[in-house]
């Protein structure tokens, strides 16, 4: 039995790996490398996460007191206008120098259909508040834009005033004249 104890080799003992001395001063720098890495890409990541946010709050983002506003609005349909269409006016202007006329056509526009049956039905009652309020011009008041301009504030006011007591102003938004002529 000697025998066979002697023929067995005897088994190698695995040596320990020792890192050569360099390695052990790379291991530490390559830590604080990560670490800086680290450190460096929260720092970024948080500026632009802040620029976002601030650009975002500045450029009118989603107001945070109606949450889902954006989703709930509607695409608002815009209304046809309603027109009404006068019978050409004449009338005699305040005398400056000599007599003179005024020929004027119009369109009124008004907030929707029952504003316009309502002006249909109180015709002759607009034409004569129109009548006066024109007759009442004088020829230079009305010659340059702003002049007109000023008429047609003045028209929308007249025609607005309610025609029965204790009733409710007409709906006219814009006066267009069709025809102006001064002789």
């Amino acid at each position: 039995m000697a025998t066979s104890a002697s023929k067995t080799a005897p088994k190698a003992v695995p040596k320990a790996i020792v890192p050569p001395a360099d390695a052990k001063e790379e291991a530490p720098a390559v830590k604080k490398s990560r670490k800086k890495r680290i450190v460096m890409a929260l720092v970024v990541l948080t500026v632009i996460g802040a620029g976002g946010a601030g650009g975002w709050y500045y450029f009118g983002g989603q107001d945070a007191t109606t949450p889902g506003a954006a989703a709930d609005a509607k695409p608002v349909v815009a209304k046809p206008p309603v027109f009404v269409i006068l019978d050409p006016f004449t009338v005699n202007l305040q005398i400056e120098t000599s007599d003179q006329f005024l020929q004027v056509a119009m369109t009124l526009q008004v907030a929707d259909q029952g504003q316009e049956d309502l002006i249909k039905q109180y015709m002759p009652q607009v034409r004569d508040r129109l009548l006066l309020l024109l007759s009442s011009k004088k020829a230079s008041d009305i010659l340059t834009i702003p002049g007109k301009k000023k008429l047609s504030e003045d028209i929308i006011a007249e025609v607005n005033r309610p025609f029965t007591p204790k009733a409710s102003p007409q709906g006219v938004t814009g006066v267009f004249f069709t025809s102006f002529v001064i002789q």
